[in-house]
């Protein structure tokens, strides 16, 4: 139970009262007869009533002008509710309706680099002029366009002329390497692509335009490139693939058409809007697709009146587009705000890199990941003296569990005054399941509450409800944003298996997660095997692929573990061939096979070398029995006997747990 002298920063009247949620409180009050004293009652009711509180966001935020719709809810059962039906809502629609002149629509950032602004009017000519190439190219609703994109203008013009044209969008970010990128892509089977000549990171120019001629020959579907000049734009004059039946466009020659008028698809409210890409722990990535509808209104709840997101704000995320978090800030277009672009290393040219571009953009709502805070806090950083963050009103925080010590240090060295908000969800719904509000107050080591709308509730094995002790983080009743289904999953069995084989009918996110009375949640890491670094995710399975096929590597395993210090352990066990020796040339060899083929995130912190690996009976590995070791649990408690092949082998990793 948190208690009052952990508090670490508490809403002032102005803040409360100027308060997005304060004003939906008013109106609910004017409007509907209903008074809430404060947060808990409020979320008790949007979790209870989900027909009237989801109702009452529609009505808020104007969507009753744009369309009707028959009922809220249809069958509430999960998988497969069914949200306003008869409705209809265009994605890209909504975000140019909060256009305006009076600010702009984009700032885009690179490393080192001055800042570029977009206006409201710019970004609807060039995503008219896309939505039209798109269109010549034969694109339909209901197609795939896929991007190989860093984090620039150049994405948000792709997704938003992607959804005005009722297409399905998805994206990978180009520090993934060629079969990662293709074990998405492949699924989605895109006839577009949109790929950059490279990125920049950590003071380097990473030129991908080979990468891309990989893609292109692994992408049967394929029909059109088109090549994005970031690094430099005469790069795309010559042609990046080889294949006959591809024809290669250059991104400022589609855009020059000064006539295009933007026009939305009228799509239904469950109409595929975009495949975000998660990762079980084997096989291949899950294409997790959301509609337009369900999008708006959550990311219209969640931002506006969870996180406080308003049309005068300036919104940075660092994130690369490959993280949910990506698709989060875009949407801040729904409210009318600015959003803030940057392509480049959180930590150039030195740990506050992120501060300096929010200095530089004036951003006034700022977030990261938890592994940039408590890496600045291990430097030594002291933002608040090294940088003008004057602009800055709110912080969010997501990827994995803030340490207590990190907290105190975003209190007294980052922005001081200014709201941390540590807010959990995931690229499964795309939105927060627990989060902030600007009526409660900050307390270290936990989050504020759950969002308004979601039945958050923490259980244990036999599907009780736990209050102030550990079980599995669940959700009770539907969300708007939960996917419609699973790319190449028909039958819906990929899906029911990822979220409701444990509780049925009940959602299970795969974190462990503690709920106390006052409504504070601390999220405890992930209860599953998926790797998590800085919120992107990766199964194991994929690190298997590289590794294993390596003559020197007989076996493997790899966990990714949140320590109770606030780090994140991701260390790789290899079990060697015969005559192999796990010297630093191999350790070299597997961090290089990794970096290339995956992405950076993923090289492990420690390679070390096992006798074996231990598995189940039936031949699976003992991946999360091996990460609650490394958290602490004892090994009676994770295995029963008699049950494991090498049971040994955890005592073995009991002992290297004590070194971490």
């Amino acid at each position: 139970m948190s208690t009052a002298t952990d508090v670490l920063w508490s809403p002032g009247p102005s803040q409360t009262e100027g308060s997005n949620v304060a004003a939906f409180l008013r109106w609910l009050d004017r409007t509907r007869g209903l008074s809430f004293p404060g947060y808990p009652e409020l979320w008790e009711w949007s979790t209870t009533d989900l027909p009237g509180f989801w109702s009452a966001v529609w009505e808020f935020y104007g969507l009753d002008a744009v369309t009707g719709y028959d009922e809220v809810l249809g069958d509430p059962s999960m998988p497969g509710a069914t949200w306003f039906r008869g409705a209809r809502l265009n994605f890209a629609e909504r975000c140019f309706a909060q256009a305006t002149d009076a600010r702009p629509a984009l700032i885009s950032v690179s490393e080192g680099g001055t800042s570029a602004e977009t206006s409201w009017e710019q970004l609807r000519h060039e995503t008219a002029a896309l939505a039209a190439a798109l269109k010549d190219m034969g694109v339909r609703p209901g197609d795939r366009v896929a991007g190989y994109l860093p984090n620039t203008s150049h994405a948000v013009v792709a997704l938003l002329a992607t959804a005005a044209i009722g297409a399905v969008w998805t994206v990978c970010s180009p520090d993934f390497g060629t079969p990662s990128v293709l074990a998405r892509l492949r699924q989605a089977r895109p006839t577009v692509l949109l790929a950059a000549d490279g990125y920049h990171h950590g003071g380097k120019e990473f030129d991908r335009r080979a990468a891309v001629s990989e893609i292109v020959d692994g992408l049967p579907t394929l029909r059109h490139l088109v090549a994005v000049g970031h690094l430099h734009p005469s790069s795309a004059a010559a042609p990046w693939s080889q294949r006959p039946e591809v024809t290669q466009h250059v991104w400022p020659e589609l855009l020059a058409r000064p006539g295009a008028q933007l026009d939305f698809a009228d799509v239904p409210f469950d109409h595929p809007l975009w495949i975000l890409w998660s990762s079980g722990t084997t096989g291949v990535p899950k294409g997790i697709v959301q509609g337009h509808g369900g999008i708006v209104v959550e990311l219209l709840k969640a931002l506006g009146l969870g996180s406080d997101l308003r049309a005068d704000d300036r919104y940075f995320f660092h994130t690369s587009t490959s993280w949910m978090v990506w698709n989060l800030m875009v949407a801040g277009l729904l409210h009318g705000s600015t959003i803030v672009l940057y392509d480049g290393s959180p930590g150039y040219p030195d740990i506050n890199g992120v501060w300096r571009v929010a200095e530089q953009t004036g951003a006034t709502m700022v977030g990261v990941g938890a592994a940039y805070l408590a890496a600045a806090e291990a430097a030594g950083a002291h933002p608040a003296a090294e940088t003008d963050l004057s602009a800055v009103r709110s912080v969010l925080q997501t990827g994995s569990a803030l340490p207590v010590s990190t907290w105190h240090w975003a209190a007294e060295r980052l922005v001081p005054g200014a709201w941390v908000q540590s807010i959990c969800g995931g690229t499964d719904i795309c939105s927060v399941l627990a989060g902030g509000s600007p009526l409660l107050p900050v307390r270290a080591g936990r989050i504020q509450c759950p969002a308004l709308g979601v039945a958050l509730a923490s259980w244990d094995p036999a599907g009780q409800p736990l209050v102030g002790e550990q079980g599995e983080l669940v959700v009770t009743a539907p969300l708007p944003s939960m996917p419609l289904h699973f790319v190449d999953d028909p039958g819906g069995e990929r899906y029911r298996a990822s979220y409701f084989d444990v509780y049925p009918g009940v959602w299970r996110h795969g974190d462990w997660a503690i709920l106390d009375s006052d409504l504070t949640v601390v999220v405890a890491g992930r209860s599953d095997s998926t790797l998590n670094r800085m919120g992107v995710r990766m199964g194991s399975g994929d690190i298997y692929e590289v590794v294993e096929p390596l003559p020197q590597i007989a076996d493997s395993l790899v966990v990714g573990a949140e320590l109770s210090d606030g780090r994140y352990s991701m260390p790789l066990f290899v079990v060697l061939a015969d005559g192999a020796r796990l010297d630093d040339a191999l350790r070299k060899e597997i961090t290089t096979a990794i970096r290339s083929r995956l992405s950076p995130r993923h090289v492990p912190d420690r390679i070390e070398q096992v006798a074996a690996v231990p598995r189940t009976l039936t031949g699976k590995k003992l991946e999360v029995p091996v990460k609650r070791i490394l958290q602490g649990a004892r090994v009676c408690d994770v295995s029963a006997e008699g049950a494991v092949a090498h049971p040994e082998m955890l005592e073995w990793f009991a002992e290297f747990a004590a070194q971490l």
